[in-house]
């Protein structure tokens, strides 16, 4: 059986389109140094929803930050099941659908920065699905960024799926 040319065109269209939303919006966009992983506490944590994982997850809510680069900017504690408290400081940027890894705190130690971080993909993010989440009912709208880091708090506590990216 043939393809319908008609159907073929429309869905190369909408790949293009797909394609040109994923694009940085300005080819000279630079990242800002971050800055440093801030302070964070257990109190108050913005649980996220993340399926098939063991650990749970939380946002501090006072760590969360959107750059003047468009990066938002916050601290996602994991609990695993034996009671273990990890965090990470980690940035996503919207538009390109991506996220980075800054600095990852251990009781005890303290923060520890991580070396030559990389933005990676989140549709990729299978050990960082929280960061999806994030992006999803938080931080991104559509493939923009939220307006400020009090609009995403307010969007995690509450939840709507805006990015439609699929998983």
């Amino acid at each position: 059986m043939r393809p319908d040319r008609p159907f073929v065109l429309a869905l190369l269209l909408a790949a293009s389109a797909v394609h040109a939303q994923l694009a940085p919006l300005d080819p000279d966009w630079r990242e800002v140094e971050a800055p440093p992983a801030p302070a964070f506490s257990l109190d108050g944590l913005i649980p996220l929803e993340t399926p098939r994982s063991t650990l749970r997850f939380g946002v501090a809510p006072a760590s969360v930050s959107l750059g003047t680069d468009g990066i938002v900017r916050y601290v996602v504690v994991a609990t695993g099941p034996s009671g273990a408290v990890n965090a990470l400081y980690e940035g996503i940027r919207c538009n390109s659908g991506e996220y980075k890894v800054y600095a990852r705190h251990n009781p005890g130690s303290g923060w520890v920065i991580a070396k030559d971080p990389q933005w990676l993909p989140l549709q990729a993010a299978t050990m960082h699905r929280h960061a999806l989440a994030i992006a999803r009912t938080g931080a991104c709208v559509g493939h923009g960024t939220a307006t400020s880091a009090a609009k995403i708090v307010s969007d995690l506590r509450s939840p709507v799926a805006r990015f439609d990216r699929p998983q």
